[in-house]
């Protein structure tokens, strides 16, 4: 396990429009090649959070899922973040996790946000989604998610010399100005409370709703200190994750080792 270099690019997501926000992310993320690891991107980054975008959904063969995979070659870095993707099942919130080697995973919200109606118009997910990147176990998370800390509790494996499930959590979201202070405070108490690094990447700006966002994305680590606070500002920034400290305090500190068991319904 190797250190990771993680860039949040925290932008002003353009209403309701695809492609000017594919060339707008573009932008962002170009500088990054070479200089980077893993390149997340915030919630539903081709449209901003609106129930009406479902309209234009897409499907896994459209042109932002081939930008997200032609973006991780050109980069050489994996790539992330969520969009209205539609499937047989129905259209999902779906994070996208796409490799340079051609691999695309995906985890769909599992947790809609009844409070914007977003249950009526969207399928939940049901499959909690762990991937493996440079050696790095990486659970993907999408906002509303970050209320639930059940779901993204850090599963501890007796079998497994201690092992957690999870190195780092990722929450992409738009999360608005207006309940910031839950979203700063929950992303570090997911940190603390599984012994985890967390990447909190939310957007700025003001939506088609009206609803303003101060950003706030953060990476935090295993401790709760933040190791990068973005204000309200567009921003991309590159952080280093380090292993070895994150396994040491794990190993000084093993309280996943009296953890609760549960069940919770859903992979």
């Amino acid at each position: 396990m190797q250190n990771l270099r993680v860039s949040i690019v925290q932008g002003d997501t353009r209403w309701h429009d695809p492609a000017g926000n594919r060339e707008y992310y573009g932008h962002l993320i170009a500088p990054l090649h070479g200089t980077t690891d893993l390149v997340v991107l915030p919630e539903t980054f081709t449209s901003g959070f609106s129930n009406e975008a479902i309209g234009n959904a897409e499907d896994m063969h459209g042109p932002t899922v081939a930008w997200l995979r032609a973006q991780a070659v050109k980069l050489q870095a994996a790539i992330t973040g969520s969009v209205q993707l539609r499937t047989p099942e129905g259209v999902f919130n779906r994070m996208l996790f796409a490799t340079p080697d051609g691999q695309l995973m995906h985890y769909d919200k599992r947790h809609l946000f009844s409070f914007a109606k977003e249950h009526e118009r969207y399928a939940a997910g049901s499959t909690r989604v762990v991937v493996a990147w440079k050696g790095w176990r990486i659970l993907l998370q999408v906002c509303y998610d970050l209320r639930f800390p059940v779901f993204s509790r850090n599963r501890f494996d007796a079998d497994q010399a201690g092992q957690a499930d999870y190195d780092v959590a990722l929450y992409v979201a738009n999360w608005p100005a207006v309940r910031s202070y839950p979203w700063k405070t929950l992303l570090r108490a997911r940190a603390i409370e599984n012994l985890s690094y967390v990447v909190g990447v939310n957007r700025v700006g003001t939506d088609g709703n009206g609803l303003q966002y101060s950003g706030d994305s953060a990476v935090i680590d295993f401790l709760g200190h933040p190791l990068s606070e973005a204000t309200d500002a567009e921003v991309v920034s590159t952080m280093l994750l380090q292993a070895a400290p994150l396994l040491e305090h794990r190993a000084r500190f093993p309280a996943l080792c009296d953890a609760d068991g549960f069940g919770l319904g859903v992979d």
